[in-house]
């Protein structure tokens, strides 16, 4: 089932329109789940930092052990004849994949330069200004890289991000607030997330169990240069339960404010709101094609 509607897929060499299917039954990525993604936004007419989610699912693979096989700036190309497609006014998701074709040395390792490629367009609104959500605690925590693939997409990955945000949602929560191995705050379930307390904001330090996301970077930079001090920390639950503001930031939906952790409840704050800001006067300023 597809996330949005209006598909197109980029699939050996050419544009189709519709969910293309491209992937056999015997491909190491059906086998084996060696499949890695990213996801770029196009929204306005514009695609912010479309080069470093290209540049991020080769790196991705090469983690995973499978061939990048489509250069960056090729695959930006790529994403733009797609996107030209679609109205200036809709509100796309951009998923570049890659998995393994072919098993190696035991079928296990992925066979080098054995590698398929798609690009999948969908269009998935955006959410409504005043959209929020609200966090708990989850049993289930993010791993270390010497536990698994942390420092790529990969799809691999996702059914422990499922389960956390099954059990929030269980319990009448939005998302996940997630531990890592040694019991500090690495993000939630589906984004990174940053607090705010006394002006200050803060958003736990990239320790390798969570990827530091492209949007995440691009709110500590539009933040600092706008003169609010950031800062990147160890952080606890109960820093999180003493905050001002508390808010996620994603691709998908680049500022979600966060309205409750448990039972501490919090305004959508004036830090929240100029970082959504900020973001959007960026991404018009700087994301031309």
């Amino acid at each position: 089932m597809a996330t949005g509607r209006n598909i197109r897929t980029y699939f050996e060499g050419a544009w189709h329109d519709g969910d293309v299917p491209v992937m056999k039954a015997a491909d190491h990525g059906a086998w084996l789940g060696t499949t890695v993604f990213d996801g770029a936004r196009f929204v306005d007419g514009i695609a912010p930092d479309l080069d470093r989610h290209c540049a991020r699912v080769n790196a991705s693979a090469e983690a995973l052990m499978i061939t990048p096989t489509v250069e960056t700036g090729r695959m930006v190309e790529i994403c733009w004849e797609g996107l030209r497609r679609y109205p200036p006014g809709a509100a796309v998701y951009i998923r570049p994949m890659y998995w393994a074709l072919h098993g190696g040395d035991l079928g296990v390792v992925p066979q080098p330069d054995a590698t398929g490629f798609c690009i999948c367009l969908e269009e998935v609104p955006m959410p409504p200004p005043d959209a929020s959500t609200t966090l708990t605690t989850t049993q289930f925590r993010r791993p270390v890289l010497a536990d698994s693939v942390v420092n790529a997409k990969a799809g691999c990955l996702y059914p422990n991000n499922a389960r956390m945000l099954a059990e929030a949602r269980a319990k009448g929560f939005g998302n996940a607030l997630v531990a890592d191995a040694l019991g500090n705050v690495a993000e939630t379930a589906t984004a990174n997330v940053f607090m705010v307390r006394d002006g200050v904001v803060f958003t736990p330090i990239a320790n390798g169990t969570f990827l530091a996301g492209i949007t995440r970077a691009r709110h500590i930079a539009n933040l600092r240069a706008d003169g609010i001090e950031v800062r990147e920390a160890v952080l606890g639950f109960d820093d999180f339960r003493a905050a001002d503001e508390v808010f996620l930031t994603g691709n998908l939906q680049k500022v979600t404010p966060v309205t409750a952790f448990d039972d501490v409840s919090y305004q959508v704050g004036p830090v929240t709101r100029r970082a959504r800001r900020l973001y959007w006067d960026w991404a018009h300023s700087h994301a031309a094609p």
